[in-house]
């Protein structure tokens, strides 16, 4: 199980599969490479390398949890870089991954060689942000993966046409089994971290600081984060950019669909 250790002393966990084009896969506030199973077959003339960020996954939990925040996961996905020796890698970041690429693109430039969005951009929706404080930190209620899918299909109304397996793999891929049922794979205390974080600042200049590099973009047609006003603000700032809608997806596409496949595809190849 390949493993680093960041230069505050905590143990990330970290896959690195493939050959290519180096990219590093940063999932969304609560998730862990597994996020990209669905996408890693349409990629594999790529080197994906996916992190679960500290308190997530099989990595370490913080004793802090104030560390749980922007710049140190930035400084953490850097860390991990180094250890593999890469000066460069594009990153595809789903969510708060895209958050933190568009700080490390303001600090780091030098860095990336490119930057996917996945459902994210520099304003965010407070609709999707009031949902996302509605589980987080929380285990579910549901008493085993079966109960959780079958959950997930009936709230995910804005996701049309998933299948139940997919539901099933979802609740396998973000819920473990415990002696007291099921529980998240993730620390608790993260909420407290996000519920402390106060506004979030002006982030078009981070967004602006990904001038100059290859830029995709996705957006789930029925997200509660990434409003239209918002994709629509971002094509006008970056006309160069990838952009694709994803329909019958909310909040975040799976990646897997032939939009964001073929827009992936695309931005490989502006870097290659």
């Amino acid at each position: 199980m390949p493993r680093f250790r960041t230069s505050d002393g905590l143990s990330l966990h970290y896959e690195d599969a493939g050959a290519g084009l180096p990219v590093l896969c940063l999932s969304g506030l609560t998730r862990t490479g597994a996020d990209f199973d669905y996408v890693a077959p349409h990629l594999d003339d790529c080197r994906l390398i996916r992190l679960d960020y500290r308190g997530r996954g099989q990595s370490d939990w913080d004793p802090n949890w104030q560390n749980y925040a922007l710049p140190v996961e930035g400084r953490d996905a850097l860390e991990l870089l180094d250890h593999l020796g890469l000066e460069r890698a594009a990153i595809l970041g789903t969510s708060r991954g895209g958050l933190i690429a568009m700080g490390l693109a303001s600090t780091h430039h030098d860095r990336l060689l490119g930057v996917a969005l996945n459902d994210v951009g520099p304003e965010l929706d407070p609709t999707g942000l009031a949902v996302i404080m509605t589980y987080l930190g929380k285990k579910p209620v549901a008493r085993n993966h079966a109960e959780v899918a079958e959950a997930l299909a009936h709230v995910m109304t804005d996701f049309d046409d998933v299948p139940a397996s997919r539901w099933m793999e979802e609740a396998k891929k973000h819920f473990v089994i415990s002696d007291n049922g099921l529980d998240i794979t993730y620390d608790p205390a993260l909420r407290d971290a996000v519920a402390v974080g106060g506004e979030m600042p002006d982030l078009w200049p981070f967004f602006d600081a990904l001038e100059g590099l290859p830029l995709a973009a996705f957006r789930g047609a029925n997200s509660s984060l990434l409003s239209v006003a918002t994709f629509d603000k971002m094509k006008v700032r970056r006309p160069d950019m990838i952009a694709a809608e994803v329909a019958g997806r909310g909040h975040v596409p799976f990646l897997d669909e032939a939009e964001a496949v073929a827009g992936l595809h695309k931005w490989i190849e502006a870097m290659t």
